[in-house]
């Protein structure tokens, strides 16, 4: 009686053990956040629409900083706007496709520097990619003429790297091309108020709010000329002529023209 006592005893001694084993691995592996989640939660939509004075934001989100030039703007009334990459540190403007259906579009590459907003925000895991909308926070910029330019940007990463990254190394790889605004002084306190806008009167009234921004932005845009960009940017440090291929290199930007005329900007 006693032997059959102790063995009870010690099957539920490992019942209880067992129990124990399984909570800790269950916990160990209880789910965490995906990367989806941790990239939507940093990044909060804008929303748009129209008023009395034309296009306008009707609740404000994120704000970023434009960080390299190369992003290619397309004018708010276009919808088929081409998409810039950005893979391995470099970004890979759509010049040669806007070159043939964009003939007639007033396209313009975005400045680094400048601030907007983000309209959409697609994350593909299986392809490996990542894809903002954005479109220009006028109001931010301190613009007497707002244009609400916007613009795709694409982040293409290697095959198998999203399915285990850490969020915080895609965050600062998306912070290398568009990193967000925190300067609320400069709009990018968006949930404070100061990034609201609403179509021209709201740019002209942000634009008298901060005198210190530029009279005139550097506007480099696909088919302008070598004397036109000289016109803006000066002389540069460096010419590079390779026929009919010509690259003009500045401190912080890198011009191709192919027969006189823009191709690119990096």
């Amino acid at each position: 009686m006693r032997a059959k006592s102790q063995m009870a005893v010690w099957v539920i001694v490992g019942l209880l053990i067992a129990i124990g084993s399984c909570s800790t691995a269950s916990a160990q592996l209880a789910p965490t956040a995906s990367l989806s989640d941790e990239i939507t939660a940093q990044y909060k939509l804008t929303k748009f629409g129209a008023d009395s004075t034309g296009f306008a934001v009707t609740e404000p989100g994120t704000v970023l900083m434009v960080q390299k030039g190369g992003v290619l703007g397309f004018p708010p009334a276009d919808l088929g706007v081409l998409a810039t990459k950005y893979e391995n540190g470099t970004i890979h403007s759509p010049n040669v496709m806007a070159g043939i259906f964009k003939q007639n579009v007033p396209t313009r590459f975005l400045t680094a520097g400048e601030r907007v907003y983000v309209s959409k925000l697609d994350i593909n895991i299986k392809a490996e990619k990542i894809s903002f909308s954005i479109v220009e926070c006028d109001s931010c910029n301190g613009v007497t003429n707002p244009s609400f330019y916007k613009a795709n940007v694409t982040f293409q990463f290697a095959k198998g790297y999203l399915e285990t990254a850490n969020p915080a190394d895609v965050e600062a790889t998306i912070s290398q091309v568009l990193s967000i605004d925190n300067d609320p002084q400069q709009g990018g306190d968006a949930q404070g108020g100061q990034a609201q806008q609403g179509g021209q009167q709201g740019g002209q009234q942000q634009a008298a709010a901060a005198p210190e921004q530029p009279a005139q932005q550097v506007n480099i845009t696909v088919g302008q000329t070598v004397e036109q960009v000289k016109a803006q940017l000066g002389d540069p440090q460096k010419t590079v002529n390779l026929g009919t291929k010509q690259i003009l290199i500045y401190k912080d930007l890198k011009v191709t023209f192919i027969k006189g005329k823009v191709t690119d900007v990096e």
